[in-house]
């Protein structure tokens, strides 16, 4: 008979296992970041539009919306490349991002307040 007791616990060792990623999550990645290009340019046909047809307030809320544009389309790209090294890597973490579309959500904000009061202080 043995002399260890029954349940007794094994050392912490742990099992190095291959994981395998599956392509949708590439493709997941993708599409979120053609989700995100598809955004600005609607948001630079906008500004486009006001640049065109608009007066001085059309002109520098085109303005406005252009450099959001642009700056959403460089935060897409560097959010596609970090989580596609992620995983690539196999990097266990959460791939969310709460800080872009908040930041996203303030910067649109302004700059449909600031379009508005330029409006109306206009005449």
């Amino acid at each position: 008979m043995s002399t260890q007791p029954l349940l007794q616990r094994t050392a912490q060792k742990r099992i190095a296992l291959n994981v395998r990623v599956e392509p949708k999550v590439f493709f997941a990645n993708e599409r979120t970041f053609l989700s995100w290009l598809h955004f600005t340019v609607v948001l630079g046909g906008l500004a486009v539009g006001l640049l065109n047809f608009g007066d001085k307030v059309g002109k520098i809320s085109a303005a406005m919306f252009s450099v959001i544009a642009l700056g959403i389309m460089m935060y897409a790209l560097f959010v596609y490349h970090w989580r596609a090294s992620a995983i690539r890597k196999r990097g266990s973490g959460p791939y969310d991002d709460r800080l872009g579309p908040t930041l996203l959500c303030i910067a649109l904000f302004i700059a449909i307040v600031t379009n508005f009061i330029l409006r109306f202080t206009e005449s």
